[in-house]
């Protein structure tokens, strides 16, 4: 593979009404090369972001369909790359200052939102591996997995949240608390 993608995803946390650490996740729609899979908001860098942190926060308002000052940008992880579709994906922490009541996604690219307790996916119950259709090749494969009801959460989604989930349900994140003014940080590579 000689053609790489630059792209970034935001992992946005929030606090529900109930004090609860929360992650929101998307849908797919059914096209494109990662359709019907569950993802985190995010997408190609565009001509106009200056860093892989505004092709994230850019992403996220135009998919979840919140209004930019509700994202407050906390944490650029080192980029990730996909083992199979040529993607090179920073991952950066952020935090939803506010949630609407009704989530209003970009239908052409988000089928739902998933907003999802951080307990949920650290639930033991919830790991183990699925069956996917890979996308890239015909057929199925085995692979490891985080499943929640009828959704399944593999691949490149994985592998940036299964690290960070034992430090979102810590707390890592919640220093200043949640809605409280952030510093934004940069892991140094």
């Amino acid at each position: 593979m000689s053609r790489r993608v630059e792209a970034a995803v935001l992992v946005p946390l929030h606090l529900d009404d109930a004090g609860e650490r929360r992650i929101v996740l998307i849908e797919r729609t059914r096209h494109g090369v990662h359709g019907g899979q569950i993802a985190l908001p995010g997408g190609r860098r565009e001509p106009g972001d200056a860093t892989a942190r505004d092709t994230a926060v850019r992403e996220a308002v135009e998919e979840l369909g919140v209004p930019r000052p509700s994202v407050v940008p906390l944490l650029d992880l080192p980029p990730v790359t996909t083992r199979s579709t040529g993607f090179v994906v920073t991952p950066v922490v952020g935090r939803l200052l506010a949630v609407p009541p009704v989530w209003r996604p970009q239908e052409r690219e988000v089928a739902a939102v998933l907003d999802v307790p951080v307990a949920a996916l650290l639930d033991p119950a919830a790991s183990g591996e699925e069956s996917v259709e890979l996308g890239v090749a015909p057929g199925r494969a085995r692979v490891p997995a985080l499943r929640l009801g009828e959704h399944v959460v593999w691949g490149l989604t994985l592998r940036i949240l299964l690290p960070l989930l034992p430090r979102i349900a810590a707390g890592e994140f919640d220093d200043p608390p949640f809605g409280g003014a952030a510093t934004p940080r940069t892991v140094q590579r």
